[in-house]
């Protein structure tokens, strides 16, 4: 079990799927969350009410991640109510999937930068007050698929891929500061995302599944709980694939 009392967490994309129950676990254990949503604001007050009726404190923050502008100033509201922040998850994220020979130029750039540059953003205008306390975690939901390849995703793999480059570069920049950045890579998780898969191709993916069943958002939670404990504290630039063995090596 982590302990995160006191803790102030932001995680992005709370309102649903692998966010939200990212976000009622670090509430669960403690953490002050503030759910960020873009246009999921039913879904983001649906969290916060749960966390509240467990005993626990969270507010929704409606912000666009893929706009700096947008962020720095979620950020500042955050450290202007809380005094600080403790804990980032980047999880906001969309696909467009597509043949590359199919695949439109807009599918590229808005995957690209829900996936890749909304954590950019959120990193750079969370870190400098985190530097400034000397603690931090920072964690970023990527992907198997960033890992591996997958057909049909040469936007989406790229963006998880270069979200496993983002968080080994900034460990590198910030470890000294007392804060570390580790990625959490799911494997075949059920969500909304994943809902339009046929039934032939979720057997497909079992038979690849070491574990022989698909994997659940509890699983990536308490894995990104691991990483924001202080349990955690000497263990920076990894990437923790939660999939059944999908993924090794």
């Amino acid at each position: 079990m982590a302990n995160l009392d006191g803790r102030v967490a932001l995680v992005t994309g709370a309102g649903r799927g692998i966010g939200r129950a990212i976000a009622l676990e670090l509430g669960r254990q403690g953490a002050t969350v503030v759910a960020n949503y873009h246009q999921s604001a039913d879904g983001a007050n649906e969290v916060v009410a749960a966390i509240e009726a467990q005993g626990g404190q969270a507010i929704a923050h409606q912000a666009d991640v893929t706009s700096l502008e947008a962020v720095t100033a979620m950020i500042k509201a955050i450290t202007q109510s809380y005094e600080k922040l403790d804990i980032l998850v980047n999880n906001a994220g969309t696909t467009r999937d597509q043949l590359i020979m199919m695949m439109k130029p807009d599918d590229w750039s808005t995957v690209l930068e829900t996936n890749l540059t909304s954590a950019w953003n959120c990193c750079k205008a969370a870190v400098r007050g985190m530097v400034r306390k000397r603690y931090g975690r920072i964690i970023n939901i990527t992907s198997v698929s960033g890992i591996a390849g997958q057909a049909g995703q040469t936007n989406y793999s790229a963006s998880k891929a270069g979200l496993i480059g983002l968080t080994r570069a900034l460990a590198r920049e910030v470890a000294d500061r007392n804060i570390t950045v580790n990625a959490v890579a799911p494997g075949f998780i059920p969500t909304d995302m994943t809902s339009g898969l046929s039934e032939d191709l979720i057997n497909q993916v079992l038979e690849n599944i070491p574990m022989k069943r698909l994997g659940a958002v509890d699983d990536v939670a308490h894995a990104v709980a691991f990483f924001a404990s202080e349990q955690a504290g000497y263990i920076t630039g990894q990437i923790l694939t939660v999939d059944g063995g999908l993924v090794m090596g």
